[in-house]
């Protein structure tokens, strides 16, 4: 099975490839080259950056039975896609997000994908039209295509997001023994699925003729609260986490441009059912529990000299000492 990745080099990426070659694929990533590679030897590079007018003609007279493409977020590299791969490959695998839901909670609080689409962020936004222009040259013959939204998914090579921020100095400050913020009552709900696990269904719905025209929520079973995700990933830190709840705005105000996560996303539920691919991708089964991954991720991090430090972070210590003076109790966790 000849598979090329478009991007390749990013977390997910690394995880599909993972399970790609325990398939005895044949895997290429495509992508500009500008970040150190740890792919194995066997996984052929193509350079080359893919919002060039090249992008369409590159592959022709490269063969592939399967594309995914991880890199697409907007409706002009879907169009783009369709005219490079429309009947030049038999399977067309599509990254998309959950956040193509929007931020309505559905009755029995678990969001299938069946669950009407209404996206509120500018990203959501995006990739719910590339979707649409994938599911017309599904529809019409051009391709056979397969959407993946992933949740939360993190890693090894990745920040381990908190409740406020993509890359939080959140996990030094528990490290320090230091108070750390979440918003609302920390009772929001939300999951966390390992790169290796997420992977698993992108490997897995490759030329399975199951998937062939339908989407995937990609997301571990397990759904958990803000408050069990700072405790586990302080136990996974060997410490206990001191928390000061705030209200999301209040938070938000402070830094609109840098809490941007919270504002589109984290402030929201975010609880998803996948027994779909479950049921027509019978190897997707998560594995890796959290305080497991979230133990591999951080001291990856710390091994990188990555661990963002909070040392000098005026703008969140401001925010910790306003929260006291005001008479909140840290909450530990």
């Amino acid at each position: 099975m000849r598979v090329l990745i478009i991007g390749g080099s990013g977390l997910i990426s690394t995880g599909i490839v993972t399970h790609l070659l325990a398939r005895d694929a044949d895997v290429t990533v495509f992508n500009r080259g500008k970040r150190p590679s740890s792919l194995p030897a066997s996984v052929k590079h193509l350079v080359g950056d893919r919002n060039d007018k090249s992008f369409e003609t590159f592959f022709a007279g490269k063969p592939f039975d399967v594309v995914i493409d991880m890199i697409c977020f907007n409706p002009e590299q879907a169009q783009a896609d369709v005219r490079a791969f429309a009947t030049r490959c038999e399977h067309f695998i599509f990254c998309s997000t959950v956040c193509s839901y929007g931020t309505k909670i559905p009755p029995r609080v678990l969001i299938d994908e069946s669950f009407p689409q209404e996206p509120t962020s500018g990203y959501g936004k995006n990739k719910l039209t590339c979707e649409q222009i994938f599911r017309r040259a599904d529809e019409s013959g051009k391709m056979n295509v397969t959407i993946i939204r992933p949740s939360h998914t993190y890693g090894p090579g990745s920040p381990l997001i908190d409740n406020l921020e993509s890359d939080p100095v959140s996990w030094d400050r528990v490290s320090r023994g230091l108070p750390v913020l979440c918003a609302g009552d920390g009772l929001g709900l939300w999951q966390s699925t390992h790169r290796d696990d997420c992977g698993k269904l992108f490997a897995y719905s490759a030329l399975n003729t199951r998937t062939f025209g339908k989407s995937y929520n990609a997301t571990r079973d397990d759904v958990f609260t803000w408050r069990d995700y700072y405790r586990d990933v302080a136990a996974a830190l060997g410490k206990r986490a001191n928390v000061l709840f705030m209200p999301a705005e209040w938070i938000v105000a402070h830094a609109p441009q840098r809490f941007g996560l919270l504002r589109e996303i984290t402030q929201f539920h975010g609880a998803y059912d996948s027994s779909a691919a479950k049921r027509d991708v019978a190897e997707f089964h998560c594995d890796i529990n959290f305080i497991e991954g979230a133990a591999m991720t951080l001291e990856d991090a710390r091994q990188r000299d990555a661990l963002k430090p909070s040392k000098g972070d005026a703008v969140y210590q401001t925010m910790v000492d306003k929260a006291l003076k005001a008479g909140v109790e840290p909450v530990e966790l």
